[in-house]
């Protein structure tokens, strides 16, 4: 009869993902996981196979925590600024978890017209929300969507790594001018 499970799935993944919060992805190792459950590794692997296991659940953990701040965006009333500052705000309340999640090496390579499909379980959402709010073709939203993204993500990036702060404010203003000007661009000088 195998050993009974001291620890839950979920009680591991919770401590998992608050390891990573607090120290980065490289603490995540069986030791350190025992140490933070105040435990041996044993308890950790009757619930899971392999740490390649547990990584990949503190994965779907972490995607979970940035999906709850895009929903949160996408309530706001211009949802497609809402993602951004939503996903701004992750990254500077959770700054191991926008490294977890946007900033380590990808394993494949793919073409920056795939990206946001890619990395962002929302995409669709966020896109149909830009498409129908600004009334843009779908290429012209994609456009939209893709610039503000890389401009968003450079914001995020720095307030990550803790290389600049932004206030509330200014992250609104630049935001605003740069969208203001795209979408000029693609309304053919007109924005609505």
């Amino acid at each position: 009869m195998p050993p009974r499970a001291k620890f839950t799935r979920d009680q591991i993944t919770a401590v998992a993902l608050d390891l990573i919060c607090k120290e980065g992805k490289e603490a995540l190792t069986a030791r350190n996981l025992a140490k933070a459950l105040h435990s041996s590794v044993c308890p950790i692997f009757t619930v899971f196979s392999h740490m390649d296991e547990v990584y990949k659940e503190t994965i779907k953990a972490a995607k979970a925590r940035y999906n709850d701040y895009i929903k949160k965006g996408l309530q706001e009333p211009l949802p497609f600024k809402g993602v951004g500052t939503q996903y701004i705000l992750f990254a500077m309340e959770e700054p191991k978890l926008f490294q977890l999640l946007f900033m380590s090496e990808q394993t494949q390579h793919t073409s920056l017209d795939n990206i946001l499909a890619l990395i962002d379980e929302s995409y669709k959402d966020i896109l149909h929300s830009v498409q129908t709010s600004y009334d843009l073709s779908k290429e012209d939203a994609k456009q939209l969507y893709l610039h503000l993204w890389i401009y968003t993500h450079g914001i995020a990036s720095l307030c990550a790594t803790h290389t600049c702060a932004f206030t509330a404010k200014e992250i609104s203003e630049r935001m605003s001018e740069v969208f203001k000007s795209l979408v000029k661009e693609y309304k053919g000088g007109s924005i609505a």
